[in-house]
């Protein structure tokens, strides 16, 4: 299947911003809807204190200087008034912002574990087809850059909308005239303003793949550290890193410019109308109305209470455009189906004797391009089947499609007669014990990584399970034993011990179908001289699949399947196989 990679920028599927999207991500602040009522409660009540000042130094101007008694006690109560508004309008943003912060929380939280969680139940096709670094990203920074959203625009979006229909509004009482020159300049403002976020949106969005490229880039070089050092790569690397970083650069440059143009569009439209304000001002004062002085005043003051919301969308319109092109990767991700489920009505798999078939299969990771093709297998209770071939030939994914890793294209896989689409994947799996090529620690203990897959064994199941497979002598060379720490990805062992480890789970697991793929492949001879005998006692009446390339691992095999050209090409013992000198014969003397 085609895989996207650090070279190939993710798929723009509009420019817009998708209200579904942002309607999806609002719906969840229902849960904090107190809080957030009480966040908005606040910041409304600060908003509506912000518009009575004008009013006030309007009353001050027109009636209280022009008194001739108790002005200047009336005058005091007017300032006292509008310094407890100047109080209030500084402390309650600290209060709505803080409740607003704990809802962002929530919410982020709420949608990390989503996303998270529907990771892990996502099938390995999702997997197949994205770099890992594309993946890390939608779950740390694009929800990250959702806090901004729910803390600060959110609510300033709803009061700036408010803010400017309420200012507008007093506006009007004060002087219609007035009003229609202020938004005779602001109608063409706004215009421009949209027209020119218009052209951001997909420059944010072609930004978000630009910055999730170098990301994919980022993981796979640590990950890759010690092959880029031991081939001398670390300056072309530099070189590919400097080239994404440029590439998003450039594009984020682009995105500055076009915002850039929204400063002297601004001003000029503003100005303007300023100016035009201020000419049909003089004219009014020159006709000889004194009470005029004051309503001018106020109506400038409630202009530019207006101006401000009006700047505040600009940028909330920005961050909407960051916003959508952020929710549209998080989402394809949330909404990507688990194709690998249980059904509704799944059996539980249970006491199975270990008997497998694979019932004209057909399959292949890409469509139109099938690995195995009308294949069959059938397997006893307790059989040892070895799998050999050139690589790519099938044999992973045999082993992909008895655990259900991938689920069959065509035919039917069966475990015991049960169909592994009819029963749970918890009971499959339980079922089946997995031995990669490449083992996978985490960090903790040795003790935690041998129980990993058997939470409840107790200590002692757990180093009786690691000395049957030799695993013993990795704790041995730690002063704390099984008790020693690991380092992320088993660090300070060496990849034969990590195996070593590995293979203590499968034995302390103990499931009736084992999978050896390419286990022993990290091992030194020494040490896989004694796992050979202890796995004689370990797969004792076992269903065994193994894959090896070792020969020593296969040669006691109940039977052996040469698997090419989409199918099983020979299978036979070891002495029949060799007695037959075709292509296993032919793999045994290029040893």
């Amino acid at each position: 299947m085609k895989r996207n990679t650090y070279f190939m920028d993710e798929e723009v599927k509009t420019d817009k911003v998708d209200v579904k999207y942002l309607g999806r991500i609002l719906k969840r602040i229902a849960p904090y809807k107190k809080l957030f009522l009480t966040a908005l409660f606040l910041l409304i009540f600060s908003s509506v204190l912000s518009l009575l000042p004008p009013a006030i130094i309007r009353t001050v101007i027109n009636e209280v200087i022009p008194m001739e008694e108790d002005r200047l006690r009336t005058f005091v109560l007017y300032m006292a008034g509008l310094a407890a508004i100047g109080l209030l309008t500084a402390l309650l943003p600290y209060f709505y912002r803080s409740i607003m912060g704990t809802v962002g929380h929530g919410i982020i939280t709420d949608l990390r574990r989503e996303i998270f969680s529907h990771l892990q139940e996502l099938p390995f096709e999702y997997y197949d087809t994205r770099p890992a670094g594309k993946i890390s990203i939608r779950v740390t920074e694009y929800i990250n850059e959702l806090a901004d959203f729910f803390t600060s625009y959110l609510l300033d979006a709803i009061v700036s909308v408010l803010k400017i229909i309420v200012g507008t509004v007093l506006m009007l009482c004060i002087s219609p005239l007035l009003t229609a020159v202020v938004y005779a300049a602001l109608i063409p403002l706004t215009v421009c303003v949209l027209l020119v976020k218009s052209a951001v949106r997909k420059l944010f969005r072609t930004h978000r793949a630009k910055n999730s490229n170098r990301n994919a880039f980022i993981v796979e070089s640590i990950m890759g550290e010690k092959v880029i050092k031991n081939y001398n790569r670390s300056d072309y690397n530099q070189k590919v890193y400097y080239d994404l970083q440029e590439d998003s650069f450039k594009t984020w440059m682009k995105i500055v410019r076009r915002n850039e143009l929204n400063a002297p569009v601004s001003e000029f439209f503003w100005n303007a109308g300023t100016l035009a304000l201020y000419a049909v001002a003089f004219a009014l004062l020159s006709g000889g109305d004194t009470a005029i002085a004051g309503t001018v005043i106020a109506f400038l003051l409630y202009m530019g209470l207006c101006s401000e919301p009006l700047l505040q969308i600009t940028a909330i319109l920005q961050q909407l455009a960051q916003v959508s092109a952020n929710l549209e990767r998080i989402y394809e991700t949330i909404d990507t189906p688990v194709s690998i489920a249980d059904k509704a009505d799944a059996a539980v798999l249970h006491d199975i004797e270990g008997k497998v078939d694979f019932n004209d299969v057909t399959f292949g990771y890409e469509a139109g391009i099938p690995v195995l093709e009308h294949f069959d297998l059938h397997v006893r209770a307790g059989e040892k089947i070895a799998l050999v071939g050139p690589t790519g030939a099938g044999k992973t994914t045999v082993i992909n499609l008895l655990t259900r890793f991938y689920d069959v294209g065509e035919g039917s896989v069966t475990v015991d007669g049960h169909n592994v689409k009819d029963v749970t994947l918890h009971s499959l799996r339980k079922e089946i014990g997995v031995l990669m090529q490449e083992p996978f620690l985490f960090r903790g203990s040795i003790l935690d990584n041998i129980r990993y897959g058997t939470p409840e064994a107790t200590d002692e199941e757990c180093i009786e399970a690691a000395k049957r497979i030799y695993a013993d002598r990795v704790a041995a060379r730690f002063p704390e034993g099984f008790s020693s720490q690991l380092g992320e990805r088993g660090e300070g062992l060496s990849a034969g011990e990590k195996q070593l480890i590995s293979f203590a789970r499968i034995v302390l697991k103990n499931p009736r179908i084992i999978i050896l793929d390419e286990a022993t492949s990290a091992i030194d001879s020494e040490t896989e001289l004694l796992i050979q005998g202890a796995l004689d006692t370990i797969l004792a009446g076992k269903t065994a699949f193994i894959v090896a390339h070792r020969l020593s691992t296969i040669r006691k095999a109940d039977r052996i399947l040469y698997i090419s050209d989409k199918g099983i090409a020979e299978e036979g013992s070891h002495e029949e196989l060799m007695a037959r000198r075709g292509r296993y014969y032919a793999l045994n003397m290029r040893k």
